[in-house]
């Protein structure tokens, strides 16, 4: 029987912290291949036991559960769009990281204005997000989206933020390339955040104080939920730790599907997301999750963009009173609060049919309404 690890206390000395990290890095748990409805069991057990660590592996093992994944029955992957185009597309960046990214088109219709799409922690583009690329491509949107270094396919350890201002100056790259395109000069451009997205999407209007003509964030993580943030003393130890093992995964965190979706089959078919990060958090990210949204908490007045806020009454993830919060003291003029009553964190995904499809409307009619008031403007400086 393996022993167990030293228990971890305030006064662990750095060395004995160091080899409490070490012992419990190291310590494998043997679990059985995953069940996939209709999925063969080879091909489960490949994916199970596949280390997606590196972004080869995760490309690899996405082509496999590709054709799966599109049958899945879920409202986001049921609906039928027509007139849509999609391109997928690998660029080295200026840090040498290749980077994947997606675009959805309408494919006849002229557009009506550029949506730039920044996913949750632990997401990427490829799953949930189609569908809604798909609705809004087909309402008449042309939208962008990346996986962020050590997201989804593109290069980097998986589940790794050494820097978020990293991260955050990547979007910021990958987007203004985007704009640049002589073909959308002249069109609005929007930002599009979802949870940690949504940090991210107000950090790069910090960046770019002028350059959007407004911003859709749904549940942002402008602070996150006292459920999901480990006690003051533990954050002590977890820094401390963090300088010796920044990638260790150690930080304590509850089952985020289970609090994040309300709709009990929708929330068992996030196991389809087979690249998402759901391991524990490194340390390293998670201390610069809960650097940002003490950031964030204290620049909400910084805040000038046209806003669309839309966020669950009954989630227990990111914070819905910080929503509230920044709506009162952005100094935005033009800004709106959707308050869902008994919705969770997960608002596109995890929610009935038709609370989904009611959110993606309220979304769409403020595109909609937003895109026409900047239309004939001229384009805005990056």
């Amino acid at each position: 029987m393996a022993s167990k690890p030293p228990t971890l206390t305030k006064e662990a000395c750095p060395s004995t912290r160091a080899r409490v990290c070490f012992h419990c890095r190291r310590r494998v748990a043997v679990m059985p291949p995953m069940k996939w409805e209709g999925v063969d069991e080879k091909v489960a057990k490949m994916v199970s036991e596949a280390n997606l660590d590196q972004a080869p592996e995760r490309r690899r093992i996405r082509e496999v559960f590709k054709d799966v994944q599109l049958g899945i029955d879920h409202c986001l992957f049921k609906a039928q769009y027509t007139g849509v185009k999609t391109e997928e597309l690998y660029r080295v960046n200026s840090r040498g990281l290749e980077i994947f990214s997606k675009s959805w088109f309408p494919e006849s219709s002229p557009m009506k204005a550029l949506v730039c799409f920044c996913h949750g922690y632990g997401d990427t583009c490829t799953f949930f997000f189609e569908g809604i690329a798909k609705k809004l491509a087909s309402s008449g949107y042309g939208v962008f989206a990346m996986d962020y270094p050590g997201f989804g396919l593109s290069d980097g350890l998986h589940g790794y933020i050494p820097s978020l201002d990293s991260l955050v100056d990547d979007v910021v790259e990958h987007f203004t390339k985007i704009k640049e395109n002589p073909e959308y000069q002249g069109l609005p451009s929007f930002l599009f955040g979802q949870s940690m997205g949504g940090a991210v999407a107000l950090k790069v209007h910090f960046k770019q104080p002028n350059a959007w003509n407004g911003a859709v964030l749904v549940a942002p993580m402008c602070k996150m939920a006292e459920d999901v943030v480990p006690s003051w003393p533990v954050q002590q130890i977890l820094i401390c730790i963090a300088k010796i093992l920044p990638k260790g995964k150690l930080v304590p965190q509850k089952d985020l599907a289970e609090m994040a979706f309300k709709d009990l089959k929708k929330r068992e078919q996030t196991s389809y997301n087979v690249i998402a990060y759901k391991d524990k958090p490194r340390l390293r990210t998670a201390l610069e999750l809960l650097r940002t949204t003490q950031e964030l908490e204290h620049r909400l007045e910084e805040v000038s963009l046209p806003l669309l806020i839309l966020h669950g009454e009954a989630d227990i993830v990111t914070d819905p009173s910080v929503s509230k919060a920044l709506y009162e003291k952005a100094s935005s003029k033009d800004k709106k609060l959707c308050l869902y009553k008994d919705a969770y964190h997960s608002l596109l995904e995890g929610e009935s049919d038709e609370t989904i499809f009611r959110i993606l409307d309220d979304i769409v009619s403020w595109l909609d309404e937003h895109s026409i008031k900047t239309v004939s403007s001229q384009p805005l400086p990056l």
